[in-house]
């Protein structure tokens, strides 16, 4: 077997350990993404509506309007907010290309696990609420292994306040 056909080899079989890595790094780079888009939209907003002139007396849709650009310069960071995710992970994507379809794969069989193992949402309350129900926060084996023992925790406390 030839040095260039293992790691080919090696990408053909993803493993958890490092699917899990790679989930983890996708999530690192969407909030590094997010925060340089929250301050723009904060800037850009602060830009536009601290540009525009306007007249005290005159109120926009019932508000002063220094309220009002102030709120729409804050709708303006929370676009960036919403905006900043989606963009890191277009550029995560295109530096993975090679490997998403191991990736999607890795995914389906991983949401499998998680619609599998956690817990019904129903018995949640104020006092009880359910522990990452997607399974977001997990990016190692240890944390899928406490994340598993986290859901059964809530199942047998749920289990027993019913009875």
């Amino acid at each position: 077997m030839s040095t260039d056909n293992q790691p080919l080899a090696a990408k053909q079989n993803l493993t958890w350990p490092k699917y899990l890595e790679i989930r983890r790094q996708k999530r690192r780079w969407e909030t590094a993404v997010t925060i340089p888009f929250t301050l723009l939209g904060l800037a850009g907003g602060a830009a536009y509506f601290g540009s525009i002139e306007t007249d005290a007396t005159k109120v926009i849709m019932g508000i002063d309007p220094l309220f009002f650009y102030g709120g729409c310069t804050i709708a303006c960071m929370g676009l960036g907010y919403l905006i900043g995710p989606v963009v890191g992970s277009a550029c995560w994507r295109l530096t993975h290309r090679r490997t998403m379809g191991l990736i999607e794969e890795k995914d389906r069989e991983f949401h499998k696990r998680i619609v599998k193992n956690r817990v019904d949402p129903t018995a949640q309350s104020a006092t009880n609420p359910v522990p990452d129900y997607y399974g977001e926060k997990i990016g190692s084996l240890h944390q899928y292994r406490q994340w598993l023992r986290d859901q059964a925790k809530f199942r047998r406390k749920a289990q027993f306040d019913e009875q």
